[in-house]
């Protein structure tokens, strides 16, 4: 039997701090040539779609963030290191459709609603409940039709709460629980995980996540 550890502590703010303090591009996403592959195989999750207001939940230095931003009208890019976002600013000051904000989403959401939402590589960062809790408002703030794109690494990380594949397993359980998303696709590749969920038109969602409304 697995024994899950239900007491695993969220990183806070000084973790990063720590790290960035120490190399500006922590987890080489700007120069990794995985990274590089990863971010494309991300955006190509997409297809040839477009987004009139997105969210991207901790941009870090804002690689990925600005071929997001090719894809949308509106982003609202967030992280919860004032360092990186320094770097993110910089990196995407042409795109005066990106907006950044300091925020740490597992204490406070953005009251908006977004037709995307994109979670990658911080997920395991989190606490089980504050993990749970970011799901919840995910799937409240997508708009019927919007679409939440995970992408994690998955091999285990021993300063992390959680693994990739929690991460991914604990939004396919809540999806498959309230009805409200439901899956699209997924793949995984050799150290990482992409699952792209959908929120259910209201008319289509589950009976039981209705009734519990």
């Amino acid at each position: 039997m697995t024994v899950i550890d239900t007491s695993a502590k969220s990183l806070p703010a000084s973790y990063f701090d720590d790290v960035y303090a120490a190399d500006d591009d922590p987890w080489r996403f700007e120069t990794s040539a995985y990274e590089a592959a990863k971010y494309a195989d991300t955006v190509g999750a997409l297809g040839d779609l477009r987004f009139a207001s997105a969210f991207e939940i901790g941009c870090s230095i804002g690689v990925l963030t600005r071929s997001l931003a090719a894809r949308c009208e509106q982003l609202l890019a967030v992280d919860i290191s004032e360092a990186a976002l320094s770097q993110a600013r910089r990196r995407c000051a042409d795109l005066p459709q990106v907006e950044f904000e300091r925020l740490d989403v597992s204490r406070e959401f953005p009251q908006r609603r977004f037709d995307l939402v994109v979670m990658s590589e911080v997920g395991y960062y989190w606490s089980r409940p504050d993990l749970t809790g970011v799901l919840d408002r995910i799937g409240s703030a997508l708009l019927p039709g919007g679409l939440l794109l995970l992408v994690h690494w998955t091999p285990p990380v021993a300063d992390y709460p959680l693994r990739g594949d929690e991460v991914h397993e604990a939004a396919l359980l809540r999806a498959a629980a309230d009805g409200l998303l439901r899956p699209v696709s997924g793949w995984r590749r050799e150290s990482y995980r992409l699952d792209l969920l959908e929120r259910r038109p209201s008319s289509a969602a589950a009976p039981a996540a209705d009734a519990s409304r």
